[in-house]
C-alpha cells in the first residue's frame, strides 16, 4: 500500500486528476444513481482485491 501511495504522489497534478476522472467515470457508468444518494456510508471496512488468473 505504501508503494502505491508513493507512486501516486510521484504523479503530476494533471496525471492525478486524469486518474480521478477515470475512476469517477467508472463509478458513474456502473451506478448512475449514485449521484442521487445522500449521506453515503461504507458497507464494510474491508477491501477485497480480485485478480484475473492468466492462462
Amino acid at each position: 500500500m505504501e508503494a502505491k501511495a508513493r507512486w501516486f504522489q510521484s504523479l503530476s497534478l494533471e496525471e492525478r486528476m486524469n486518474i480521478f476522472c477515470q475512476i469517477t467515470n467508472l463509478v458513474l457508468e456502473n451506478n448512475p444513481e449514485i449521484v442521487n444518494k445522500r449521506d453515503a456510508r461504507p458497507t464494510s471496512k474491508r477491501v477485497r482485491v480480485l485478480s484475473k488468473v492468466r492462462g
